[in-house]
């Protein structure tokens, strides 16, 4: 390896995110200390790990530990650890570089509200950056096991650093912090024993304080500062909410505090024990594309650490767990893929499923509490209907939605209303939970499709989220009332809405009234007729409409297709359509629909046919061919209304 020392700079973003995070999180500057331990957790982890499979890494380890040590005279402070170390190209990618698909948009929702920017910092993950909070000056030596070279990384983070090669004994990470000229309470035993047992107790390998001899010609002593032993194996009695808080706080490498959680130990045939997490926050890059899991949950066999990110213990729709499984059952060469298929995690799998759900369930309760959480993670846990449907019963009972009741007038928008509370209110002779899906509320509660609903007083949920087009093709009924969209399909809307007495009477006059409506039938056909042949393959059908009451015209699809909405999603997505031509809905009642009944000349049927096509089109969110056409139309028609005034 050359031993010629080489200058780099630090990506742009890097430099960005540095001068930001020393501004935005000075108030809170002692979480340094907690970042740079973890990350010495860590290696430690990763050595135990690949010792593994080959012995001779732990030989040359020695204890398993991380030191901290002070020199007054210098005014550094030192963490040192023994774990797996890096190569100089690890360091240059680890330490040189933010590999991160979202760190652009990271800084460019930074606020300059220094509160607001240190949460968002928080989410975004600061790590060895944090050193810089309390150091002028970083210096890097690091040595990865079973390799002979050593390197040294330097920075003031000025937008520059150093590499060059170096010396060291023992492989694993020493990290000596120049501190700045107000930073020296960082120099005394008392402030960072406090700092590592409020953040760092529950860290599995000890952590000691090397202090400096007090008289000449003695040794330094060495003080160990934390419990050392891993949290989840300690009885839940013993372990303070604190506790709890910082472990989540470790193993999720968040800042947030975590809305609850379960820590259970099962015995019998199997020994296993589950600590996991809902945070209450999520991830600032979660729903990137190879950052969902992120943290995730970290396997242990027999409190040894076997990897990261162990996603074969629970479903994706529960992705936003955190925590740690641990296991007496699993060898400790298991891999990947023998995890796939085993029988003991099977049965680890689904304790922590049921164990976590049962904890939503108990969370929901809290209706402040859950709507933290339905906001961070509602589209993510419907999946759940999709992913599992033995259970969608048990997650349905834990979805929220928005709704046109005016129970939600305080917070329309919110997704607040569970599909128990809107059959508690379904109005009388109402026998479906009726639902619209939406780019957006404001558009839905727009929707022509809504009228006769607002009419009648009958409530709608406004569904807005990607994923509800398919959780609603998967979950088609709930507590025995089926879901039915209130663009799909006929609507037999007539009793809707009125109570046993009034549908009563109205019953008594229905025979002599289909009497007429038959003969009406008769006089609409033809001109129905007239406009469906007008319009050809653009609509499957033209019929009169009991879901309008103020607006003209809307589309509708059968129950079994694709909605509007899910198609501009699918073809988006790049996915291929079948193309289905929509039922054209017309209300009698309004007077370009009356106009169009009685409209003699071909011409002018023609241009308002194809007007009120190109409105309900419109209506739903659709795009027009030909904008250009419609608006000549428009205008022809507003000429001729304002010719015959």
């Amino acid at each position: 390896m050359s031993s010629q020392k080489e200058t780099r700079a630090f990506e742009a973003e890097v430099s960005q995110v540095l001068r930001l995070m020393i501004h935005a999180m000075y108030s809170n500057k002692e979480v340094f200390l907690r970042e740079l331990v973890s990350n010495a957790s860590d290696a430690i982890d990763k050595l135990r790990f690949e010792a593994l499979a080959d012995p001779e890494l732990r030989a040359e380890q020695g204890e398993a530990a991380i030191a901290l040590s002070v020199d007054r005279e210098a005014r550094t402070l030192t963490i040192a650890d023994t774990g797996i170390g890096m190569s100089r190209q690890e360091v240059t990618e680890s330490i040189g570089t933010i590999a991160r698909s979202g760190t652009r948009e990271f800084l460019e929702r930074l606020s300059g509200d220094q509160q607001a920017d240190a949460q968002l910092i928080g989410q975004f993950g600061v790590g060895f950056y944090s050193a810089f909070i309390v150091a002028e000056r970083v210096v890097l030596t690091t040595r990865r096991a079973g390799e002979r070279d050593a390197v040294r990384w330097e920075s003031t983070g000025d937008g520059e650093y150093t590499l060059e090669a170096a010396e060291k004994a023992q492989a694993g990470t020493e990290i000596v912090l120049h501190l700045r000229e107000d930073e020296d309470e960082f120099l005394e035993p008392m402030r960072l024993e406090t700092v590592v047992r409020r953040y760092s107790d529950h860290i599995s390998f000890p952590i000691y304080l090397v202090e400096e001899a007090s008289e000449e010609g003695q040794e330094p002593t060495r003080r160990q500062l934390n419990e050392a032993s891993a949290l989840w194996t300690r009885s839940a009695s013993e372990i303070s909410a604190e506790d709890y808080t910082e472990f989540y706080r470790h193993v999720a490498r968040a800042f947030d505090e975590p809305l609850a959680h379960v820590h259970t130990t099962i015995e019998g045939r199997l020994k296993f024990t589950l600590l996991l997490y809902v945070p209450s926050a999520r991830p600032f890059d979660f729903a990137m594309a190879g950052q969902e899991r992120q943290g995730g949950v970290k396997l242990y066999v027999k409190r040894v650490f076997i990897m990261d990110e162990a996603e074969m213990f629970l479903p994706r729709y529960l992705r936003f767990v955190r925590g740690v499984v641990d296991s007496d059952d699993l060898p400790l060469n298991v891999s990947r893929e023998l995890l796939q298929d085993n029988r003991v995690v099977r049965t680890m799998r689904q304790t922590a499923i049921k164990k976590v759900l049962e904890r939503l369930e108990t969370l929901s309760q809290d209706a402040e509490a859950y709507g933290t959480f339905w906001n961070a993670f509602g589209p993510i846990l419907k999946e759940g209907v999709i992913e599992e449907p033995e259970r969608k019963e048990q997650i349905a009972a834990l979805l929220r939605f928005a709704s046109t009741s005016p129970a939600t007038e305080d917070a329309p928008e919110a997704q607040q209303v569970r599909l128990a509370d809107y059959i508690e209110r379904m109005r009388p002779g109402q026998e479906a939970i009726y639902y619209i899906t939406a780019d957006s509320y404001a558009s839905a509660l727009a929707s022509p499709h809504l009228e006769i609903f607002k009419a009648r007083g009958v409530e709608v949920l406004v569904l807005t989220d990607a994923v509800d087009e398919w959780l609603v093709n998967h979950l088609s009924e709930f507590q025995g009332k089926a879901l039915r969209s209130v663009t799909r399909g006929a609507l037999d809307l007539e009793s809707l809405g009125k109570d046993a007495e009034a549908a009563e009477e109205e019953s008594a006059v229905e025979d002599a009234a289909e009497e007429a409506e038959a003969a009406s039938e008769a006089e609409r056909a033809p001109w129905l007729g007239a406009v469906e042949e007008l319009l050809g393959e653009q609509v499957r059908e033209v019929r009169l409409s009991q879901r309008l009451t103020d607006s003209p015209s809307c589309l509708v699809r059968e129950e079994w297709e694709i909605g509007e909405r899910m198609r501009r999603i699918l073809e988006q997505a790049g996915e291929s359509v079948p193309a289905s031509a929509p039922i054209l809905e017309l209300n009698e009642k309004h007077p370009l629909v009356a106009r169009l009944a009685r409209e003699e000349s071909g011409e002018r049927r023609t241009r308002l046919a194809e007007l009120l096509l190109d409105q309900a089109r419109l209506g739903e969110g659709g795009q027009l061919q030909a904008p250009a056409l419609f608006v000549r139309r428009l205008n022809e028609l507003l000429v001729e209304l304002m010719d015959e005034a």
